[in-house]
């Protein structure tokens, strides 16, 4: 279901937000099953972990040997289909107890060769994530920098901590895990650049402070921290920032910084030496 309102020429449409009555699942954060802002998510382990396998692939087919490696990460106990059956069965009925269904049977499907959990991709906080970055890429590839900011910003504000951070992930989840951090990672790195062509670069440099001293090595913010010190007129403190960086990535990992960091190093020496050639110039001519 589509809304008729596109962000610009060529863009995406926006899926309608389903109501505050539809069931709803956090992944950016710890997973929750909520409903009317009550958690319901079972708190047995293994059928919480089951429960997190169908949430991140909604309505798609799960292979039982996939959730089988999920759960006892390739040293299946002996009755291990058995058991993947009881955990199907606790979770159809946490499903039947809260009214997700009036047959639990059609909402967690058995499907050979596995199970599809039949609930709209809408109603998972990554799918609403994935959308409000698109639409924010889209808006600074046109130029809105300030409304990129503004998805951008909202997508941010979904993740509420690591992502499953109360389901113990085995091999399959602890994939996804990780592609979720990256999409975090490289969507903060997208706000920043539009927050920097807003022309709000002086209103980053604490933001940004705060988030290098959080990633000591992420080479990309302190780079945008650099950026905008620079252009903030604050070059001697953007040397400063290179100079920590590079210590420190000698110190613990014996590697230089990248060659964009060392070019916008080079820049703003170079920056400081035609400063102060203007300067020499201006006195010679009093």
């Amino acid at each position: 279901m589509y809304s008729e309102t596109r962000l610009a020429a060529g863009a995406t449409p926006r899926p309608r937000e389903p109501s505050e009555s539809v069931v709803r699942f956090t992944v950016l954060g710890p997973l929750g099953l909520l409903r009317d802002g009550v958690d319901y998510a079972p708190t047995t382990p293994k059928v919480l972990q089951l429960l997190a396998l169908l949430v991140v692939r909604p309505g798609r087919l799960v292979h039982a040997d996939s959730i089988m490696q999920e759960l006892w990460a390739g040293d299946p106990i002996r009755t291990v289909r058995t058991t993947l059956h009881t955990y199907v069965y606790h979770l159809r009925r946490c499903i039947q107890q809260i009214g997700l269904a009036e047959n639990a049977d059609d909402l967690l499907v058995t499907k050979n060769p596995g199970y599809v959990f039949r609930i709209d991709p809408a109603q998972v906080d990554v799918f609403r994530f994935d959308r409000l970055q698109h639409e924010g890429q889209v808006l600074q590839r046109n130029g809105r920098h300030d409304d990129a900011a503004g998805r951008f910003r909202e997508a941010l504000d979904l993740w509420s901590g690591p992502p499953l951070a109360n389901v113990s992930c085995g091999p399959v989840l602890q994939s996804y895990v990780t592609q979720l951090a990256e999409q975090h990672r490289t969507t903060l790195h997208l706000l920043v650049e539009a927050e920097i062509a807003s022309g709000r670069h002086r209103e980053l440099i604490g933001e940004l402070r705060s988030l290098t001293v959080g990633n000591p090595l992420d080479e990309a913010l302190h780079g945008q921290l650099m950026r905008v010190l620079g252009r903030s007129g604050r070059r001697s403190d953007a040397m400063a920032v290179y100079r920590d960086l590079r210590r420190r990535l000698a110190e613990e990992l014996g590697v230089e910084p990248c060659d964009d960091l060392q070019l916008l190093h080079r820049e703003l020496i170079s920056e400081g030496d035609h400063n102060q050639f203007h300067l020499t110039a201006r006195s010679e001519d009093r």
